[in-house]
């Protein structure tokens, strides 16, 4: 069974391009953290919170591989650290299994976040500075298991309709 991870920092557009990947392809498209948050009745804001982030790894890997081992065709939409945890990132390649790295720049990443740091745990109540130099130490440290997927997309400048073609034209 074929399953298309989108790996990517937070805000990159995982699950908007998800949804119209899974579309395009008549497949199932499932999001990740949206499985957590319905298993334990929380949200990830609340679940960082009330059982910390090592809790939600080992939850985010054993779901990760739950997906990775069923027998549907999937869309997986990831959270911006899944790849970097728990040796998710050999999960990323294998027989029937294509991951895609969606990535973009800093002051792209930064435009998408400012806005809305109250739903995502690890930049909330930071300054645009702050913010910032967030963002450059996240991508350098997770470089590497962000590019163990197969394939690695520039999202700058395009929308998430492009972005998904342009997986499609890579994936036939």
């Amino acid at each position: 069974m074929q399953k298309i991870i989108l790996v990517g920092y937070m805000a990159v557009g995982k699950s908007t391009i998800g949804k119209i990947l899974a579309e395009k392809r008549q497949m199932k498209w499932v999001d990740l953290d949206k499985i957590i948050e319905n298993n334990a009745n929380l949200s990830i804001a609340d679940i960082f919170a009330l059982k910390g982030e090592i809790y939600f790894r080992k939850q985010e890997h054993l779901e990760f591989e739950k997906l990775i081992n069923t027998q549907e065709n999937l869309v997986i939409s990831t959270g911006g650290g899944t790849p970097c945890y728990a040796n998710n990132h050999l999960l990323l390649n294998g027989d029937e299994v294509v991951s895609i790295y969606l990535n973009a720049t800093i002051d792209q990443l930064y435009l998408r976040l400012k806005n809305n740091t109250a739903e995502r745990p690890l930049v909330a109540n930071q300054t645009e500075e702050e913010l910032k130099e967030f963002i450059a130490k996240n991508l350098f440290d997770r470089s590497y298991y962000y590019n163990q997927a197969t394939f690695k997309i520039n999202t700058d400048g395009k929308t998430p309709e492009a972005i998904a073609a342009e997986i499609e034209a890579l994936l036939n």
